[in-house]
């Protein structure tokens, strides 16, 4: 007989998987519990009243589930949901031609939001607030203003950087979330539920290794799990354990507490070429060859939320407990100096 390893063969690609793992009801949704609650409510009432639900703007780190639950979001109401993203709207006419396209009640997801042109904004505010839209047709003296009724429908706006959504567009939202960085304890539930759906044997010890490794991001858990589960594969384990979960997380520079290349990259130059700060975040990104976004938005939020990185009014600053991950001695005139 053959062997049983830890997992199922794989027949189909990540990205199929990446679907079916995530939840489609609220009820299988994991983490976020105040959002969770609040929108259960908010959506009942609008059921009840056969209306559909007020717009929804989500915003927080990438792979944190604003995606995930606007898809339960339509689920939940029975609705249809249409999918697009702020940098493919580039015209009016691209935001007319979606909206118009919609039935009663439908679902519109919005991804990265923020980066809508100014033009598509203004068409998108009367849209918002009393469901018609307001067009421009011809040039000069024949030019003509049309304004075309829409259904009534859910606009869901996702974005990594609600700052850059301006205040008349953010205003018209009626329900804003931010969705936080995940404690371990769920981070090691989703990684369950996750093992269930793709067969994998896993134990109890291996999860909470996973979990502590995983960013406190459901996708940075998933996706980590299923190179646990390749490792698995050619190693032939009848089941992943903590050795194997370290093993295949030091084959993916990951260390303990999750940091990768880029954040290792960030914090190294700041402790031992910058003496710990502060500096500004385009001399870190020029450090390290590396975008400005790229540190602000993939790395800078979870060092953070861990405690590494502070921001100051002059800049970046390496805290102590960065030094000692790192095993760095912490200049104590680095804390006067920002007094």
């Amino acid at each position: 007989m053959e062997k049983k390893v830890a997992f199922k063969q794989q027949k189909t690609e990540d990205e199929f998987l990446d679907r079916t793992l995530r939840p489609r009801v609220l009820s299988e949704y994991i983490g976020q519990e105040k959002i969770r609650k609040s929108l259960k409510i908010f959506m009942q009432a609008a059921l009840e009243r056969k209306e559909s639900l007020e717009h929804v703007l989500l915003h927080g780190s990438p792979g944190l589930g604003k995606t995930t639950l606007s898809y339960i979001i339509a689920q939940e109401m029975g609705v249809k949901i249409k999918v697009t993203s702020g940098p493919a709207i580039e015209r009016a006419g691209d935001l007319a031609a979606i909206l118009t396209n919609l039935q009663e009640g439908d679902v519109l997801f919005i991804d990265e939001m923020h980066r809508l042109n100014k033009a598509v904004e203004e068409v998108l505010y009367p849209a918002l607030e009393e469901y018609v839209l307001d067009l421009v047709i011809g040039k000069g003296p024949m030019a003509q203003s049309v304004r075309i009724n829409l259904p009534r429908f859910t606009l869901i706006g996702a974005t990594t950087r609600v700052s850059r959504i301006s205040s008349p567009l953010r205003d018209r939202f009626g329900m804003v979330y931010c969705l936080n960085f995940y404690e371990n304890e769920d981070i090691g539930k989703i990684i369950e539920r996750s093992a269930k759906i793709l067969d994998i044997q896993i134990e109890e010890e291996a999860i909470a290794e996973l979990a502590k490794r995983a960013r406190r991001t459901p996708r940075v858990a998933n996706r980590l799990l299923k190179r646990v589960r390749d490792y698995a594969q050619v190693k032939k384990s009848e089941i992943i354990n903590k050795k194997l979960i370290a093993e295949t997380l030091n084959l993916l520079e990951i260390d303990e507490i999750g940091l990768d290349n880029l954040d290792k990259k960030v914090m190294e130059v700041m402790i031992k070429k910058f003496k710990g700060g502060p500096v500004g975040l385009s001399t870190i990104a020029a450090a390290i060859s590396e975008e400005q976004d790229t540190v602000e938005e993939v790395s800078e939020p979870f060092l953070i939320q861990i405690g590494f990185l502070s921001r100051t009014p002059k800049g970046r600053v390496a805290t102590e407990s960065a030094y000692q991950h790192f095993n760095c001695q912490y200049p104590k005139k680095l804390q006067k100096s920002l007094l």
